[in-house]
């Protein structure tokens, strides 16, 4: 039992500033050049494709989250339609998306500061040293000993960190398109990927991983004055500014690529030596030695900002996973001050993992890219379940066309796991069958006492040939995204599609009784979690 309660003390503006804070990481920093590689001038179609993609799937939770107006809400949310079972293995993606975020933000910074204080990374591969695996380990305790401040605090210093990670991108694009200009960069004849690149680049090029910030907002529902009202402003409006700062930023890096660095090879051989960062070089190249100086400073900022408030929300989704049942219950436990403090201690042992040695940013992004839109994957099918058995709910915020947007955002997710490529898909999924046979050794074979107890298989079957279908398709796919190259890219993408719309017909067919969601809506909305 929880010692204390969380507060409702979080406002608009600080929820706004917490998910667009998260928007405006290491993302900006390094995805860019990975785009502008994949995909050369089609890279601003990638942003654009990107933004679309998340901003579906923002909408659909837009409504979800206030209807639902507890921290971690995503995490109850998938406890709604289809049983016990499902909800206790989205429980488990949406645990791991979170917790290897700040991990990632923190690798980031010491990326950057390697340059001046060399020491940080081993070699050319990029990976922690010893004495940067320790310094890891500290700046995440860091982040984690904040955390431990009221709530009221925690949005405030994220709001004051936010003003500047908006300040500088803005200001880069200002100063690379005034010191260079070359329009010849747009021409298509650079592009090595075309079309394919465009879309792949989406899921391993960072842009999707830079947009997941939107989710803070709801994440915090439970610490919200008027989550009805805040959520959809904060959700919505990051998603729209997050968007117009990263298509400046990509149109700035185009058009200031020296053309003779594109000479031999295209884009896709576009290198800056060392791991100084593509726009500090960017502006060192065009003469604003000075910026770069800034750029260096933010290097810090950014991504120390986004690991500080992923810390916040990873700490609620822990919470919520614990108050569900799927992890210990102890996890749901509050201080007197409103902090989930054991779930700190979690995220923060948890996330030490990922300091071990990983392959490169951009790859450990796509690994994470495609859990996490898993994860959000379910909400189109939970936004459907409810419009059926709570037609009459009261909605604050209410998503006109949702019989088209909701199976849309569907099959969009889907792509965008598909984009990742094979190897990201097996990954992840190897993952979730070890997760899957340890729960069901520990409830068939150690827990006997839970043996009586429904997992809801009836309701959560599609599963399985939900995953197996994504990776068939993704296994049949084109060879650049390491399938057998049966099936041509955007054939690939048709099959997906009607396959999508299937399992969503079916898992739509397969849910909870509508009064037994009715019951589940209502005893969350009852039982208080925040103190006024």
């Amino acid at each position: 039992m929880a010692a204390g309660h969380l507060r409702r003390e979080g406002g608009t503006i600080g929820l706004l500033y917490a998910s667009l804070g998260a928007i405006v990481g290491s993302g900006w920093l390094f995805g860019p050049l990975h785009a502008a590689q994949q995909a050369g001038p089609l890279s601003l179609g990638s942003w654009a494709v990107g933004a679309t993609a998340i901003l579906l799937l923002a909408l659909v939770y837009a409504e979800l989250g206030p209807m639902i107006p507890r921290s971690g809400s995503v995490v109850h949310i998938s406890h709604l339609g289809n049983g016990p079972l499902l909800g206790r293995i989205w429980s488990w993606i949406l645990f791991f998306s979170y917790v290897s975020i700040a991990p990632v933000e923190v690798t980031a910074v010491l990326t950057y500061a390697n340059n001046y204080l060399p020491g940080f990374l081993a070699g050319e591969a990029g990976v922690l040293s010893d004495r940067g695996f320790v310094v890891a380990i500290l700046l995440l305790g860091v982040f984690v000993f904040l955390n431990f401040l009221v709530i009221r605090w925690v949005l405030l210093l994220n709001s004051a960190a936010t003003w500047w990670k908006l300040i500088i991108p803005a200001a880069t694009i200002c100063v690379l398109l005034s010191f260079s200009w070359h329009p010849e960069n747009l021409q298509l004849h650079h592009s090595q990927g075309g079309l394919e690149g465009m879309f792949t680049a989406v899921a391993s090029a960072g842009i999707i991983f830079s947009f997941f910030g939107f989710r803070q907002a709801i994440d915090l529902a439970g610490e919200s004055r008027n989550p009805g009202r805040s959520i959809p402003i904060a959700v919505i409006g990051s998603v729209l500014i997050g968007t117009m700062l990263y298509e400046g930023l990509q149109f700035a890096f185009l058009m200031a690529v020296n053309p003779a660095d594109l000479a031999h090879g295209g884009w896709s051989h576009l290198a800056f030596a060392g791991l100084t960062g593509p726009f500090a070089a960017l502006a060192a190249a065009v003469g604003a030695a000075w910026w770069g100086v800034i750029l260096y400073v933010d290097a810090l900022v950014s991504p120390a900002g986004t690991a500080f408030i992923y810390t916040t929300s990873s700490a609620r989704i822990t919470m919520a996973v614990g108050e569900m049942g799927s992890a210990p219950r102890g996890l749901a436990r509050i201080n007197d001050s409103g902090v989930p403090w054991i779930a700190l201690l979690t995220v923060y042992a948890v996330g030490a993992l990922f300091f071990f040695p990983f392959p490169s940013w951009q790859k450990l992004v796509g690994y994470i890219s495609s859990v996490t839109v898993l994860s959000y994957s379910l909400g189109p099918i939970v936004l459907l379940q409810l419009r059926r058995a709570m037609p009459d709910a009261v909605r604050p915020f209410r998503l006109r066309g949702a019989e088209i947007l909701a199976p849309a955002a569907f099959v969009v997710a889907n792509w965008i796991i598909f984009w990742a490529g094979l190897d990201t898909l097996s990954f992840t999924f190897s993952a979730l069958i070890i997760l899957m046979v340890v729960f069901l050794v520990y409830h068939y074979v150690l827990a006997k006492e839970r043996r009586a107890q429904s997992l809801g298989w009836r309701y959560a079957w599609w599963v399985l040939p939900y995953f197996a279908g994504l990776w068939i398709c993704s296994y049949l796919g084109p060879q650049n995204l390491g399938g057998r190259g049966l099936l041509p890219f955007f054939w690939d993408m048709a099959v997906l599609a009607a396959f999508s719309l299937v399992i969503l017909l079916v898992a739509l067919r397969t849910t909870v009784a509508d009064q037994v969601m009715r019951d589940y809506v209502e005893s969350l909305n009852a039982v208080p979690e925040a103190a006024p």
